[in-house]
């Protein structure tokens, strides 16, 4: 079970960071949505979150600084980049933090108790088990985030470089599609 859990968990990575592939500087860190979402801040965001769940809450701190999270940080500053923070910077930042909640996976029990200090009292103490499907939980959820960003950008889209999980069907089946959707959600509209 903890190596399926786990298995999950490299899976939404490898997408979310996939997403940024091939895009310009400009491209990953773009605010698509009202609310600011963007590629690369979306990377950080995650990348800050394992490192709380996966490290601190068993006792286990992560060894990477995360300032954006200090008390006098100002809202959201996890959610995008700084133009002095590189893309190498954030994705390196995943990476590590990938190798430190990789080895607290493996060295604890699915039931290994931690405790999340910021929860309610009455949900703080966990297990890796829990915390686990949380964080894949959360992973994918940005991941999914990241595939509708990544399309906006340039039309891309998909699970993987390699899976797409899409129909193989070609750009005028697409529009086709589109178009049938728009005429179908106006019919309903116009009641």
């Amino acid at each position: 079970m903890k190596q399926d859990l786990h298995r999950y968990l490299k899976e939404g990575r490898e997408a979310l960071v996939w997403k940024l592939d091939d895009l310009s500087e400009y491209d990953i860190r773009r605010p698509l949505t009202p609310t600011g979402t963007n590629l690369l801040g979306l990377v950080k965001h995650v990348a800050s979150v394992e490192a709380w769940y996966l490290g601190d809450v068993f006792g286990r701190p992560s060894p990477e600084s995360l300032p954006w999270f200090a008390d006098d940080a100002e809202p959201n500053a996890d959610m995008w980049a700084t133009a002095s923070e590189s893309r190498e910077d954030v994705v390196g930042l995943y990476h590590r933090v990938w190798t430190h909640s990789d080895a607290t996976v493996e060295a604890l029990e699915l039931d290994a108790v931690g405790e999340v200090p910021w929860w309610p009292q009455e949900r703080r103490k966990v297990t890796l088990g829990r915390i686990l499907v949380h964080v894949i939980a959360e992973t994918h959820r940005h991941a999914g985030h990241a595939d509708i960003v990544r399309e906006l950008v340039d039309g891309a889209a998909g699970r993987r470089v390699d899976n797409s999980n899409l129909p193989d069907v070609d750009e005028a089946w697409w529009k086709a599609y589109h178009a049938r959707l728009e005429d179908s959600a106006r019919q309903a509209a116009s009641g």
